[in-house]
């Protein structure tokens, strides 16, 4: 079994709440692939979940709504390797990476600010600068 699913800090994912389930790979692995099951379906019963605090869960079903089926359950499908070893250890990856993004705290709201006075002078002489510059580059005009 891979290792324990580390959401953020010390909070993990145990085992008895984790869903597999295996079947065949539509991708590489010659005549191999019509007989192994190695994709992998890993469910992860969100709503149900004893493993993260109260906030986080509330956090993710929020954020996680339109991915999750039936409005609790998350799925992670993974197919991309030939051994359902590799593909088992990429689909509990992508749910811990799926889990960490939607547990973390909110970002901090930006506060407006205004340029600083030196900001504006700087950037309004470098305006007229540059125009003086492509001024002088033209033609004079035919008086």
């Amino acid at each position: 079994m891979p290792e324990p699913i580390r959401v953020r800090g010390s909070v993990v994912v145990p085992d008895a709440e984790l869903v597999w389930r295996f079947s065949r790979s539509s991708g590489p692995g010659g005549q191999h692939v019509n007989t192994s099951d190695s994709k992998v379906e890993l469910r992860f019963d969100l709503a149900s979940s004893k493993a993260l605090p109260e906030v986080w869960r509330e956090r993710a079903l929020e954020r996680l709504a339109g991915r999750l089926v039936d409005g609790r359950v998350l799925v992670i499908h993974a197919s991309e390797f030939r051994s359902q070893w590799r593909n088992r250890e990429a689909a509990a990856a992508r749910l811990a990476a799926v889990l960490g993004e939607a547990c973390a705290p909110p970002p901090k709201t930006r506060r407006a600010t205004k340029p600083s006075r030196g900001m504006v002078e700087r950037r309004l002489f470098n305006k007229r600068h540059r125009s003086e510059l492509k001024q002088g580059r033209q033609a004079p005009r035919g008086e």
